[in-house]
């Protein structure tokens, strides 16, 4: 069982206040979708819950069998896929795959790769060079590198972002399965996708 635990967060950038007093809990099977208005701070806080970032108060903490962690300790159970993620674009597809798992210490797994590739409508472009994919092409991509390791925790900014409706509906699926039994947090403002969050939070007004 995993929990995380947001304490009062803040983040600040120079002399511009973020967001302040964030504070949630999320356990193995539950959700939360993030809202806010364009430039509210969603992103900024996903980057935090991940790691990627550091609060400018409070703490994200995560509990795992009586201990406590950082996200940055964490990192082998955390998936995230964000517009802000690159890929590496000279190299294949397959390339980016085996490269990521050997980041995360893993044996390549080809079949369970394979699969995922077809799972998000990729079969059969292993070996093209990502800088000739479309933006959707990619976003799928990144969905197959940010489940490679089955993460316990997935963290969404702006799900569909360049899917077509068929890709949309694949993302949804993933979404649906990943809140079943384990943590699940979306950065969004659609209402499409709002529904998969059981909790949220609103950075905007969150000063």
């Amino acid at each position: 069982m995993i929990r995380i635990e947001a304490r009062d967060l803040q983040k600040q950038f120079n002399d511009r206040l973020i967001f302040s007093h964030i504070n949630f809990t999320l356990q193995s099977g539950e959700s939360l979708a993030i809202t806010g208005p364009n430039g509210s701070g969603k992103t900024t806080l996903v980057r935090i819950v991940s790691g990627l970032l550091s609060p400018s108060g409070g703490a994200i903490v995560y509990h795992i069998d009586g201990r406590t962690y950082r996200p940055v300790e964490v990192y082998p159970l955390i998936g995230l896929v964000g517009p802000y993620l690159q890929l590496y674009l000279n190299l294949t597809a397959w390339e980016n795959l085996v490269f990521f798992s050997k980041i995360r210490g893993l044996t390549v797994d080809k079949s369970r790769l394979r699969r995922l590739m077809a799972h998000f409508g990729l079969a059969g472009r292993e070996l093209d060079l990502l800088k000739t994919f479309s933006s959707g092409m990619l976003q799928r991509m990144k969905y197959v590198v940010a489940l490679i390791h089955q993460p316990e925790v997935l963290l969404v900014d702006e799900p569909t972002s360049n899917l077509d409706e068929e890709g949309s509906e694949t993302v949804y699926q993933l979404l649906d399965e990943q809140q079943q039994n384990k943590i699940l947090i979306v950065a969004t403002n659609e209402p499409e996708e709002i529904r998969f969050g059981r909790k949220r939070v609103d950075v905007a007004g969150q000063e």
